[in-house]
């Protein structure tokens, strides 16, 4: 531990003897509120509630009965695949947008996508459940039978029902909370704790502050020097420049995992009163690849199982199939996030986690703390791999054009 601090130090040193102090906080909000004009980035955003009020329409009629399930199912699927597309195609039509405010609306995009389908097949389950309530007779419960559940910390709870949450409040809620999984009954807590949300807001002033300055600092020097050899093809220096830039990437993506599951979704979920905070569990013990990614991003991961995994199950696929099917819809979004900002179609980050299928298979041959270092192995050289190949595309594209 102690050589491995001194090295890194020693590393951070030259840096600051070679460059000087490149941290530039300006630059940094230049880069929100520069010709905001050109960026349809907040206009994309905006025009999301569209689709959103529309889903609710869409689920309004089904509860009713005014449509039949297989046109709300065509609307519905319509109404979603727009969400993913027209704000991409947006983006590619202008061709000088911000990557990051790109980056941001396509996020919102990709969460509005998710949302959406678990609350049409949330709500679609409630309605077969309650045709198969009205074939069979039950006994109507009386006041004794009344059972408290998690959900209720006051005398005044009353549990929603199907159509009941078919609502502007009911559907906003579900938007803005930290979950890709619709209920009808989320989890509440009783209130809002002062002292933990206030330590999450500092925490999540600093984090930004920090990692926004080791890229300055760091990565940005490491990436214009690694220009040459790409453009070169100087396998020993691209190797070297590698190296190098794993380092920081790492502790960078190491605050930003931080920053996001833990100090962000938490004064997310402290404001709203969300009871449910399992963002995470511990990814770092991950002994497999399957292990880590089903530990590391608890949201994507329950909604991927409950709506693609399972469902495929029930439907008689093998585990293999439904594994294939969720880390492809994995790379897609992948691709989908990364590609269209940078307005470049390579396809990288899509073989980077479809090979994670294959490294799975290689890492399951070790076991306990080989197999941990194998994962580790894979995520600090994974990503400097993936930005050095995306660098690559985008200067020769750049270059040419």
């Amino acid at each position: 531990m102690i050589l491995l601090f001194l090295s890194n130090f020693r590393v951070a040193l030259e840096n600051l003897m070679k460059y000087g102090i490149l941290v530039d906080p300006f630059q940094v909000f230049g880069i929100f509120v520069s010709d905001p004009y050109s960026s349809p980035s907040i206009l994309i955003i905006i025009s999301l509630n569209i689709f959103i009020i529309s889903q609710l329409y869409f689920e309004f009629l089904l509860s009713k009965g005014s449509i039949s399930e297989r046109l709300g199912t065509i609307l519905t699927s319509v109404n979603i695949i727009t969400v993913l597309w027209y704000p991409a195609i947006i983006v590619l039509w202008y061709y000088h947008v911000n990557p990051v405010g790109s980056f941001i609306a396509l996020f919102a995009t990709t969460l509005c996508f998710l949302k959406l389908i678990s609350y049409h097949q949330t709500n679609r389950w409630e309605r077969e459940r309650r045709s198969k309530s009205r074939r069979i007779p039950t006994r109507r419960p009386s006041q004794g039978d009344a059972t408290p559940t998690a959900n209720q910390h006051t005398d005044s709870y009353k549990p929603v029902k199907y159509p009941d949450n078919l609502n502007l409040r009911d559907l906003y809620f579900y938007i803005m909370a930290p979950t890709l999984c619709y209920e009808l009954n989320f989890p509440r807590t009783a209130r809002i704790r002062k002292v933990f949300l206030i330590r999450r807001c500092i925490e999540i002033l600093f984090l930004s502050g920090l990692l926004a300055s080791l890229s300055q600092q760091w990565i940005v020097p490491i990436v214009r020097n690694s220009v040459q050899p790409l453009m070169d093809m100087e396998y020993t220096r691209m190797l070297e420049r590698l190296c190098k830039l794993a380092i920081p990437n790492h502790l960078i993506w190491l605050g930003f995992f931080y920053l996001f599951f833990h100090s962000l979704l938490n004064v997310i979920a402290e404001l709203m009163r969300f009871g449910d905070r399992e963002f995470y569990m511990d990814w770092w013990n991950a002994e497999s690849i399957p292990e880590f990614w089903s530990k590391w991003n608890i949201p994507v991961h329950k909604w991927c199982r409950r709506h693609i995994y399972k469902p495929l199950l029930v439907r008689g696929y093998d585990k293999w199939i439904a594994t294939l099917c969720v880390f492809a819809l994995s790379a897609f979004f992948h691709e989908y996030l990364v590609s269209l900002p940078l307005n470049i179609f390579r396809a990288w980050a899509f073989v980077g986690m479809m090979s994670q299928i294959p490294l799975s298979i290689l890492v399951s041959r070790l076991e306990g703390h080989w197999a941990n270092a194998a994962v580790w192995v894979s995520l600090i050289i994974g990503q400097p791999i993936a930005i050095l190949m995306y660098l690559h595309d985008y200067i020769v594209l750049h270059q040419s054009t």
